[in-house]
């Protein structure tokens, strides 16, 4: 009798827990629906007005009342992009540096160092790049980028120090602690037997690093790239300080831009109009697709590369 009713007890515990974990997750299936359908909805008259040449027009002008989100989106992009090709080799050299070469001593201060990075506020990395990256920038660093672009048209133009080249250094700064941790920790899972049959069989540490570590890690690599990249996205404050809130589309990357984050943190609290407000709130919309369709299209890859490379991945 007794047993029985443990056995119940265990049994009703284990329905609770059950219908918790699937409430829990439910509810974000209901807040992201929530969330797009009320993004919908109020930039529902945007939408109507200006159709698809939201997407592909140029022009931002409040004065009359004609928006459109591609110079929003390009400056959205680009900053991004900038900011993963800066930090993902930078995050998995100093993983690898943590992991394989330092001291532990070192290591535990480097990576305590690397925590504290990323607990920075936003917006200090955006006033420190607007005070002092900013004007270093536009005394060293273009100068020597415009000399040796020559005639590119990603290097030209007056050394003002903002603009998207500085917004994606500035990224690159914040993603890289969350990147590098991430990566660290997924090296640290990698089988310690792996690593010394390698060394074993005559590898050298290049060899067990490159066939070994970061293969069996891969999927965590990638991982954490997508991470810095939902993180990078979506940043508003630190990229407004520096970007230079211009809409336009230009090839340099000296030249000022803008993102859809920083467009909505300067423009919202001055949207009057309805149509204003209702393409600042489409604007919200469209990054919030974009970072839907990222996330998508990052597990169907980390899915593909599974296949291809084995299930020893």
């Amino acid at each position: 009798m007794e047993l029985f009713t443990e056995t119940s007890t265990q049994n009703k515990s284990d329905t609770i827990f059950k219908f918790f974990t699937v409430l829990s997750a439910g509810l974000i299936l209901v807040l992201m629906t929530v969330i797009f359908y009320e993004l919908l909805i109020h930039s529902n008259l945007s939408i109507k007005k200006f159709g698809l040449g939201f997407f592909v027009s140029n022009v931002w002008n409040p004065v009359k009342q004609n928006f459109a989100a591609t110079s929003s989106v390009f400056g959205t992009l680009i900053s991004t992009l900038i900011a993963l090709i800066l930090a993902t080799p930078l995050s998995v050299v100093i993983a690898l540096f943590l992991v394989e070469l330092s001291p532990p001593l070192i290591s535990k201060f480097l990576g305590t160092a690397i925590e504290l990075l990323a607990a920075i506020p936003s917006i200090i990395y955006g006033m420190w790049g607007i005070f002092v990256f900013a004007s270093f920038r536009s005394t060293y660093v273009q100068p020597v980028l415009g000399k040796m672009g020559g005639s590119l048209p990603f290097f030209q133009g007056p050394p003002m120090g903002i603009g998207m080249l500085t917004a994606g250094i500035i990224l690159a700064i914040m993603i890289l602690p969350f990147v590098s941790s991430v990566i660290r920790d997924v090296f640290r899972m990698v089988p310690g037997v792996l690593k010394e049959s390698a060394h074993g069989l005559g590898s050298t540490l290049w060899e067990v690093t490159h066939r070994v570590t970061i293969r069996y890690g891969i999927r965590g690599i990638l991982g954490a790239v997508f991470l810095g990249l939902g993180r990078a996205i979506g940043e508003t404050m630190a990229v407004t300080f520096v970007i230079g809130n211009k809409h336009g589309i230009s090839a340099s990357l000296f030249s000022p831009a803008t993102s859809i984050a920083s467009t909505l943190a300067n423009e919202f609290t001055e949207a009057s109009e309805p149509i204003y407000l209702s393409s600042l709130i489409e604007l919200g919309l469209v990054l919030f697709l974009i970072t839907f369709l990222i996330q998508l299209a990052s597990q169907l890859w980390l899915r593909s590369l599974r296949k291809s490379m084995g299930s020893g991945l």
